[in-house]
């Protein structure tokens, strides 16, 4: 069979619609890359660098401090955790500071960089608390070479921030923060500081990652691969328009220099700490009054919930939210209107929140869904008030209980452990080897608050549980460990 021919005019019309579709496709892809260069690196950053600069500033602390002394930690004589302590503690100094024949210690004269930025053409700086804390004298470089002397207006050591002061004799350039929450991964930023003591250095890159958290309550922090080194810490992160959107802070790195992982404070928690350090000099953040724990996929099926959203209710000592008929074991799914993610979330909300606000949460309880009014109070004044209320306690029977050496909590002891006041539970002194309280990765200095879902104080009232658990014909006991303040579930078998 001969292959069928094509007419002209039949090959003219699909030469039309191959070019015709050809066309088509050239346009998109023209489009496409318009498209992908306005989105793409800008020309240069010099006109973002000389806008923002000169409201820039290094920061010069000078500190006195004794050559020799020794500035380890001392624990209370007879505390059940001397020996345990001294194994983990990071004890550094040595020598018995006495630096001359008439027994004084030497006294040399330390000095420090940073970096910050103006906020107000009156002079109010921002920077890292670690950056001038403990500092004697703080001066301020600006970038036209001119030094001024400037004071501590306040600090929150919580999110790392300090709020400085100059006087000037004219207005000083300045810059505003923006709003964080709008920052992409992608999105490009600046980094302005003073890297390394070599003076004012301008390096940009862009979001790799958002809601980073490190070691503290609060964080919030934007991570970026703007080369940040040491001496850049207090500086500002900007974003392309000029705005502040992170307070640049820590590196992670192996060698002590950028390695592309820099992280900075976001501007939406700054910006809060800043306006009440301004203000009042210390901060002032809402307190619920709770202790929570995130929701595990475990715990979820257990629970019959749909997801790991929200935060687990542990504890209710008095305040706020007790007040407000929160119970433990409520699971708080929503803070004054927004949706909580998780433990984190909720801190950062509460945090955020204005002391005294009357605010609604909703809770689910029981399997129903209720809403509580809770009118929330101030969380530095309630650990204040705790602490001024505790009185010295005696030091702590230690009995051995489930392979567990257990005595009570003491002022000193919630000291060691770092413990809020008014902590109470049952402590861990030791662990036998071999127990199942070890495999199940308990250790010494975790604090027991319940078994068997009731509060535990005394050894007493923790063997009472038990024999309650076992009449009951439970092989196992549920405890409620807290460990550097994260409440924790184990369950440890009763034996035969």
């Amino acid at each position: 069979m001969k292959p069928q021919a094509i007419s002209i005019s039949t090959y003219s019309k699909y030469s039309l619609q191959m070019f015709m579709a050809l066309a088509m496709a050239l346009a998109v892809l023209v489009l496409s890359t318009v498209q992908i260069r306005a989105a793409g690196a800008p020309v240069s950053f010099a006109d973002l660098a000389d806008q923002t600069q000169p409201a820039v500033v290094n920061i010069t602390t000078s500190t006195m401090v004794a050559s020799g002394t020794d500035n380890q930690p001392i624990l209370p004589d007879g505390s059940p955790f001397e020996d345990f302590f001294r194994d983990f503690l990071d004890r550094e100094g040595g020598g018995n500071g006495q630096g001359g024949n008439d027994g004084a210690p030497n006294r040399r004269r330390s000095q420090a960089l940073g970096s910050g930025f103006v906020v107000s053409e009156d002079g109010f700086i921002v920077t890292n608390n670690h950056v001038i804390e403990g500092a004697d004298e703080i001066l301020i470089e600006f970038f036209d070479g001119s030094e001024l002397p400037a004071v501590v207006v306040g600090t929150d050591p919580n999110t790392d921030i300090a709020v400085l002061k100059v006087e000037a004799d004219m207005p000083l350039p300045f810059v505003q923060f923006g709003d964080s929450d709008v920052m992409r991964v992608g999105d490009w930023v600046l980094a302005v500081g003073n890297p390394l003591g070599q003076g004012f250095s301008v390096s940009a890159g862009i979001i790799s990652a958002r809601k980073r958290e490190l070691s503290g309550t609060y964080d919030d922090f934007i991570q970026t691969d703007a080369a940040i080194n040491r001496g850049n810490s207090g500086g500002p992160l900007f974003n392309m328009d000029g705005q502040v959107i992170g307070v640049n802070t820590a590196i992670l790195s192996p060698n002590g220099g950028s390695i592309g992982i820099g992280f900075s404070m976001a501007s939406n928690v700054v910006g809060r700490v800043v306006d009440q350090l301004r203000e009042f000099g210390e901060t002032r953040r809402g307190w619920l009054g709770v202790r929570i724990q995130d929701v595990s996929p475990d715990m979820a099926e257990a629970m019959g919930l749909e997801s790991t959203a929200g935060a687990l209710v542990t504890n209710v000592p008095n305040g706020p939210a007790a007040d407000g008929g929160v119970l433990s074991g409520d699971l708080i799914l929503s803070f004054d209107g927004r949706d909580v993610i998780d433990t984190g979330d909720l801190v950062r909300q509460v945090g955020n929140a204005p002391v005294g606000k009357a605010i609604r949460l909703t809770v689910l309880r029981d399997g129903q869904t209720q809403t509580l009014k809770v009118t929330l109070g101030r969380r530095e004044d309630a650990v204040a008030a705790a602490t001024e209320e505790l009185a010295e306690e005696a030091a702590p029977e230690i009995q051995t209980v489930l392979g567990m050496e257990l005595g009570k909590l003491t002022d000193e002891i919630r000291t060691e452990l770092g413990l809020n006041p008014g902590d109470n539970g049952l402590v861990i002194v030791a662990v036998a080897d071999g127990s199942q309280a070890a495999e199940k990765g308990l250790l010494a200095g975790d604090v027991i608050t319940e078994a068997g879902q009731q509060k535990v104080e005394t050894i007493a009232g923790l063997q009472e549980r038990i024999a309650v658990a076992r009449d009951g014909g439970r092989r196992s006991i549920l405890l409620l460990v807290r460990r550097g303040g994260e409440p924790r579930f184990i369950a440890l078998s009763l034996g035969q």
